[in-house]
């Protein structure tokens, strides 16, 4: 058994953060899959990538382009047909697991991220646009993103939501979650048919951190530790919330719970070993969507020694503690990553119509 396939075993379900129009027809998502994959995540920048490099998407943009002339329009008819290609690969997987996995999820215009009200309507514009079950809509967590998030969900449509960075926040993702199924099972909805997942980032954490610490010296031996220990104490919060006497109401009814997704799982830092963001993070009801580099390298040689997700919790609070005890505060690294977040998805979706206009013009010019 593969280390990606160790890792299905036990719990942790293994989803890869990318996709292009390539790697979809070309078959290299359906081999991952076979691997074990069994889920993708996109993202801005993922899709900004995707579309800027080569020429797969050219003769589409040059299609749409007889009748449309707005690069924001053609982008989500480029995406739609990405995503729906993906879905279809993915659903099976869907099927056969009773929708736990096999699940693609499209981001929401990022420039929406602190407007709930156009959140909620972009999500349901999307959801109806790409047509799909397997389908996630992904929304950012910020303060408002919470209330679009409830609304989402209340409205039957199955949400990823990232760009978490904080234990407070998590915990109100999933309070945010709970409410939107309740509403949803209250109007009569079946809420066996609702999914969502709460992307936790974590290499962030620690690119932030060891800058902080880099910058008041003496204390290399925290280095690299507190991102895991954040999702560690993460787990602990999903794990409490659990327990909530309306979420095990709703679990009788066939609510199924809102999965932490381990996302940013690439080690920035070359010193450090380039899967412990998936090795440290093992455990059930877990998700860890991986850029395709990491999930090779974990193919490769990650070492899955169990549910590590569990192990050494009090060791996780003691870092939180030495980390306060060094000057380093906490609520403001967080709240720092999740502003960058938006803003470098925000700058990504923008490049991306940018470039898509730039070569709407040459090919409509050619």
């Amino acid at each position: 058994m593969t280390p990606l396939q160790q890792l299905g075993e036990h719990g942790t379900s293994v989803w890869i953060d990318y996709l292009s129009r390539r790697f979809v027809k070309d078959g290299d998502l359906a081999g991952l899959v076979d691997k074990g994959v069994v889920g993708v995540t996109s993202n801005p920048t993922i899709f900004q990538g995707a579309i800027a490099s080569g020429d797969a998407y050219d003769d589409q943009i040059r299609e749409l382009s007889a009748d449309h002339d707005d690069a924001y329009e053609i982008f989500w008819l480029l995406a739609r047909d990405d995503i729906r290609d993906a879905c279809d690969v993915l659903r099976q997987v869907w099927d056969e697991g009773n929708g736990k996995d096999g699940w693609v999820s499209l981001e929401v215009d990022p420039r929406l991220a602190y407007d709930a009200k156009k959140t909620a309507e972009e999500a349901k514009r999307l959801h109806d646009l790409v047509d799909r079950p397997n389908l996630f809509i992904k929304i950012p967590a910020t303060k408002d993103g919470l209330q679009a998030i409830e609304e989402t969900i209340a409205a039957g449509i199955p949400v990823n939501v990232t760009l978490i960075f904080s234990l407070e926040r998590h915990r109100e993702v999933i309070r945010a979650y709970s409410r939107g199924v309740k509403r949803f099972a209250d109007g009569g909805g079946d809420p066996s048919k609702l999914a969502s997942v709460a992307s936790f980032f974590v290499s962030r954490v620690d690119t932030e951190a060891d800058k902080r610490l880099d910058k008041i010296g003496g204390h290399d031996e925290l280095k690299g530790k507190l991102a895991i220990a954040n999702a560690k104490l993460a787990y602990q919060v999903f794990l409490e919330e659990a327990e909530d006497a309306v979420w095990k109401d709703l679990l009788s009814k066939g609510a199924t719970p809102q999965r932490p997704l381990w996302a940013s799982t690439s080690t920035k830092n070359p010193e450090y070993r380039d899967v412990m963001y998936v090795e440290e993070l093992v455990g059930p009801d877990t998700v860890n969507t991986m850029p395709r580099e990491t999930a090779e390298a974990t193919d490769d040689h990650a070492v899955i020694r169990g549910d590590t997700i569990l192990e050494d919790v009090d060791g996780a609070k003691a870092i939180f503690k030495a980390f306060e005890e060094a000057g380093i505060d906490y609520d403001d690294v967080v709240a720092v990553l999740e502003k960058e977040g938006v803003e470098k998805f925000e700058k990504s979706f923008a490049d991306l119509i940018e470039g898509l206009e730039s070569k709407l013009k040459a090919l409509v010019a050619a």
